[in-house]
Parts: C-alpha cells; sequence; structure tokens
C-alpha cells in the first residue's frame, strides 16, 4: 500500500536511538526516550495560501529531520510505525 500525505503534511520514520550511552551502558527498552530525529518518507503537494497558490513545502523525501517531543500523530502504514506531522512541527533539516 502506498500512502500519500494530503496539503503540508509529512510522512516521518523515527530514527532508532542508541542502545547504548556513550560511556558504554546498556539503556533499557522502558527507560529509552522516543527520538526526536526522523527520515521523511513522503510529503504533502503543499498549503493553499489566501489567494489560492499552492506553497511548496521545504523538505522531501529522504531528508533528516527534527521534530518536537510530542509531534505528529502516529500510525501504523505495512507494519511500520510511522508518524503524520504537519510542516510546521518540523525545526529543521539535518545535513
Amino acid at each position: 500500500m502506498e500512502f500519500r500525505p494530503l496539503h503540508d503534511r509529512v510522512l516521518v520514520r523515527r530514527v532508532e536511538s542508541e542502545e547504548k550511552t556513550a560511556g558504554g551502558l546498556i539503556i533499557p527498552e522502558t527507560a529509552k526516550e522516543k527520538p526526536q530525529e526522523g527520515e521523511v518518507v513522503s510529503v504533502g503537494e503543499g498549503a493553499r495560501d489566501d489567494s489560492g497558490n499552492r506553497v511548496a513545502l521545504d523538505v522531501k523525501a529522504g531528508d533528516r529531520i527534527l521534530f518536537g517531543k510530542w509531534s505528529g500523530t502516529e500510525v501504523k502504514v505495512d507494519g511500520q510505525d510511522l508518524l503524520i506531522m504537519k510542516e510546521s512541527d518540523i525545526m529543521g533539516i539535518l545535513t
């Protein structure tokens, strides 16, 4: 199944968090925080401005992004846990 977000929404796959700390301690699954970093899977066509013109998104599929801790809605697509969020929830693109 293929999923394409509408308007200014973005489909994101979370990047897996580290299993160990910098000092070598193993972090148990229950103590891990969900990562705030992800990879854009697909994007919508963009929102419309007041005059009806489409405003393109600044992110594209494949971009690595940072987003807020509570951003997005969790969904399951083809067995994968993904997030759908508005472009405004994205803080920046990692280069």
